[in-house]
């Protein structure tokens, strides 16, 4: 009896992950339409619980007015903290300035910095990172947690498996993480699980100008378009 009901349980599991993938589908075509009109755009990832007045708070904001001050839009998580602080930086420079918010039960709400009409939402991680890394021209990652660190390697590893083109991935703040690049230096390399290369596009800066300088000599010749 007991596996019969174990078999029914997992049967109706089947079926609800089946239908679930027209919610992924929408997901997708609403994320690729509202996308691909935006324009050249640079992601901004951190944590959701820094405070405004904070030193990266503040920094954020001057990096996201610089960015869109040379002429791309800015890409959030939409929800509160560095978040924030980058739709706020767009919006004052009277820069593009989207959000594309994630639906969780307790931290994320959207940002009032976000344009009205760019401001996406998604019940799926996955799809939303798709966006992230189909749409932009770079990552600035600032100070954050877990979810941080799993857009920025999840942008290396698919450069590094030539699955996307190539873009600039800058972070801000050597206290922050120089003890993170010397591990992969120190440890990952010597062990020969990567190669010195991988590391190239990564960059280590402290201002708003260093981050401007590098997108636009990366780009310098290059043709903006979306990475896949």
């Amino acid at each position: 009896m007991r596996k019969e009901q174990h078999h029914k349980g997992w049967n109706e599991i089947k079926t609800n992950d089946s239908w679930a993938i027209f919610k992924i589908m929408g997901e997708f075509v609403n994320g690729f339409e509202k996308m691909s009109e935006i324009g050249p755009c640079v992601s901004i990832f951190g944590s959701a619980r820094t405070k405004p007045g904070e030193d990266y708070y503040e920094l954020t904001v001057k990096i996201a007015k610089s960015i869109a001050a040379a002429g791309y839009g800015v890409i959030t998580g939409g929800g509160p903290g560095i978040m924030e602080a980058g739709n706020k930086g767009a919006n004052l420079a009277g820069g593009t300035s989207v959000g594309l918010n994630i639906d969780l039960p307790f931290e994320q709400h959207d940002n009032p910095f976000i344009d009205s009409d760019k401001s996406l939402d998604f019940d799926y991680f996955f799809v939303r990172k798709v966006m992230f890394v189909k749409y932009s021209q770079g990552f600035v990652v600032m100070p954050g947690g877990f979810g941080t660190l799993d857009e920025l390697f999840e942008a290396i590893t698919l450069i590094q498996t030539n699955k996307i083109q190539k873009f600039p991935i800058i972070l801000v703040g050597c206290d922050f993480w120089c003890g993170l690049t010397d591990w992969i230096k120190d440890t990952m390399i010597k062990a020969g699980n990567i190669s010195p290369t991988d590391l190239d596009l990564i960059k280590v800066v402290e201002t708003e100008d260093e981050v401007v300088e590098i997108i636009d000599a990366f780009y310098k010749g290059r043709t903006l378009s979306p990475n896949f």
